[in-house]
């Protein structure tokens, strides 16, 4: 009794001193929420010690959704959570998490409750009571302002509700929805964003419920999640060849279609499979009148199913975002039944695993709305995209896989505990339409669980913060990479030189150690290199070498920790005008083209060799390769690299320079006496080429 008193008079103080107006102001529910909990005889009961004012408020909101007191609440709580989650340092949060899982699965099975005003709020409360959920938290908000919430209490509580987010795109969700208001989320923002999904499923049902392609795609019971081409202004045009025709493209959740325009209506829908394993390559294309490469507003589809690629374009005045837009669409229906097709994932889970593509999808299509003026960048915020370019994605995949199909997670989600928060399929339901061909059976659906977990982080977790940390890294190198990058051939070029200027040091040491310019260095090296073949101590050698870099790297980074690199010192060459530059250019092109003739002569003279168009020559060769291989089959390797090495190192010598100088010269003569083989040049047929 003691303890409600002094609850009781707590609540009262509160009110009294306006400890309350950062969280009422403008806030009727909170204002009357506040007063019942002052008023009721039982406030005691219903409020818990350990919690902050707005976490206790979102408790309360909990607990009447779920029809249970919140003293039965914690009860409950306390009966199933382990020891670590009740710990005072991290009870608070756990508890209010548990509260939050546990309304939010009830309250998304009622139908229409993404356009609840309620339900918009208390997610979004749920956010604000993460951040401040003990008694000692004090919260940082200014009174003139509208609360907000930071990232890590969205991407906590938003994929809680699978049609909000997901945790492997909840971050840069986030960073979309706070980008206009310095990094933190608003209400209002976050409302419309919940507008824009509760529209963005209205027109999935329409256009799912609608007779478009009715009878194409009825057998697989594919759901319509975009359609472009309708208005007449903004054509899709279907380029085949040298045939193009406009129309309307139509992408399910299986496969995209075609349907060229004609004069009051559309022909027969052409169908390109993104379900089957049919090598699909989808890729940014340019187009062009009569087969130019001008404007980069097209998609390139290819696969074995089809004779010759298809090119669809979406033409508009400036930009490519609608382009880029249908392009991570369509990769994201790839990719998805790729992912299936890989872990071959089926029923239930399959289900599941499809669904979390078309929300990802669904989201895109909400943020469209809200930041038009703002281009997205739709890849970061469609999960097989975004594991399709971070670092260790193909990690989250598989951890995504392994979470599908593993029953040890959905033996505790069965038991409707709370510790997990709902999967993806388990609301689809209450859309309004059935997915999918399982998931009408309640007891499978029950089988799948949600992506986080009370007080912890579930294996996709981790595997999402291990990947974008790596990609963190990744953005960092790559920033330094843009840094030093240079215009101009000759700037590069002087860049090259000086970055390969060691090897080049070595380079021509070795060379004049090989042309005996200081006979007494040469000798030494040559009878150390030596003692080292004939004892078999090559390998060490090189182990050597590799042992005295690893040695230098880390004593460089011991002694030179925190100091500032030194950057590359280079002598930049004398600045060229357009047509020196342009001269450069020809004059770097000309010199490849010599490097790639003399190479094609090389290739040619052997070809000729070994096609006997010079016997003399043929047979010549065939005895030294005769020969190079009985000793390669009857000489130990120690004394053939012997062999080859006092070869390479003693023919500059002086007593064998006069022999070398000769027999180098005969061969140059051998070499030039043998004729290239023939090439005939046919060209490519008119028709192919136009083609």
């Amino acid at each position: 009794m003691a303890m409600v008193s002094r609850t009781r008079n707590m609540l009262e103080g509160l009110m009294r001193e306006g400890s309350f107006k950062w969280l009422i102001k403008g806030r009727s529910s909170f204002e009357e929420e506040v007063e019942e909990i002052g008023r009721s005889p039982s406030a005691g009961r219903n409020w818990i010690p350990e919690l902050s004012p707005v976490a206790n408020i979102v408790v309360r909101r909990c607990s009447k959704i779920l029809g249970i007191s919140t003293c039965e609440l914690r009860e409950k709580f306390d009966a199933e959570a382990s020891d670590s989650l009740k710990h005072p340092s991290s009870f608070a949060r756990n508890f209010l998490e548990y509260c939050c899982f546990r309304a939010l699965d009830l309250s998304t099975q009622v139908k229409g409750y993404l356009d609840d005003k309620k339900f918009r709020r208390l997610t979004f409360d749920m956010m604000l009571a993460w951040e401040f959920p003990a008694a000692a938290s004090q919260p940082f908000v200014n009174m003139d302002e509208d609360v907000s919430v930071g990232v890590e209490a969205f991407s906590r509580i938003a994929p809680a509700v699978p049609i909000i987010a997901n945790v492997i795109i909840s971050d840069n969700l986030f960073e979309v929805l706070a980008a206009s208001t310095g990094g933190r989320l608003q209400f209002s923002i976050y409302e419309k964003y919940l507008s824009g999904l509760e529209r963005a499923i209205r027109k999935l049902q329409t256009q799912s419920e609608s007779s478009l392609l009715s009878a194409l795609r009825s057998e697989r019971g594919e759901k319509v999640l975009e359609v472009d081409g309708t208005v007449t202004t903004q054509p899709v045009l279907q380029h085949v060849g040298i045939s193009t025709w406009p129309g309307r493209l139509i992408l399910t959740d299986h496969a995209l279609y075609f349907e060229a325009l004609r004069v009051v209506s559309y022909d027969t829908a052409k169908r390109y499979d993104l379900s089957d394993d049919l090598k699909q390559v989808i890729k940014p294309e340019l187009t062009g009148p009569w087969g130019t490469r001008l404007f980069d507003k097209a998609v390139f589809y290819k696969s074995i199913s089809l004779s010759e690629p298809v090119v669809m374009e979406f033409p508009e005045l400036k930009g490519h975002t609608r382009r880029d837009y249908w392009l991570a669409i369509i990769r994201e229906i790839l990719y998805v039944h790729r992912f299936i097709h890989k872990f071959q994932i089926s029923g239930v889970e399959q289900d599941e695993v499809l669904l979390k593509a078309i929300l990802g999808i669904l989201r895109v299509q909400s943020l469209k709305e809200i930041s038009s003026t703002i281009p997205l960048c739709c890849e970061v915020l469609l999960m097989f995209n975004l594991c399709n370019q971070l670092p260790g994605g193909d990690l989250i995949l598989e951890t995504l896989a392994n979470m599908s199909t593993s029953r040890d997670q959905t033996n505790n989600s069965s038991a409707g505990n709370g510790m997990y928060s709902i999967s993806a399929l388990a609301m689809a339901s209450n859309f309004g339409f059935v997915f999918g061909t399982t998931s009408n059976v309640p007891n499978e659906a029950s089988l799948v669980v949600g992506e986080i977990t009370v007080g912890g982080m579930t294996p996709l977790e981790r595997a999402v913060k291990e990947s974008r940390s790596n990609y963190k890294k990744v953005v960092l190198a790559q920033e330094t990479v843009d840094g030093v990058k240079v215009e101009g051939i000759d700037t590069n070029l002087a860049v090259m030189k000086e970055l390969l200027s060691p090897a080049s040091e070595i380079g021509k040491w070795l060379l004049s150690l090989a042309y005996w310019e200081d006979p007494l260095k040469s000798l030494a090296f040559c009878l150390v290199f030596t003692y080292i073949i004939c004892r078999g101590w090559l390998s060490y050698a090189f182990a050597l070498m590799l042992i005295f870099m690893a040695v230098f790297m880390v004593l460089t980074r011991c002694f030179c920790q925190g100091r500032p690199v030194d950057g590359l010192k280079v002598i930049a060459p004398p600045p060229m005008n357009t047509m020196e530059q342009l001269l450069a250019v020809q004059n770097v092109i000309s010199q490849a083209e010599e490097v790639i003739q003399d190479g094609n002569i090389v290739l040619l003279k052997l070809r000729a060799l070994l096609i006997s168009i010079f016997p003399q020559a043929s047979e010549k060769s065939a005895v030294a390769l005769l020969v190079m291989a009985l000793v390669l089959a009857f000489v130990p390797i120690k004394y053939t690299v012997l062999l080859a090495f006092l070869e390479a190192f003693t023919r500059y010598s002086p007593p064998r320079r006069a022999s070398t100088e000769r027999w180098t010269r005969r061969l140059r003569e051998w070499w030039f006496s043998i004729p290239a083989a023939p090439v005939v040049l046919e060209r490519a047929n008119e028709d192919r080429k136009k083609k």
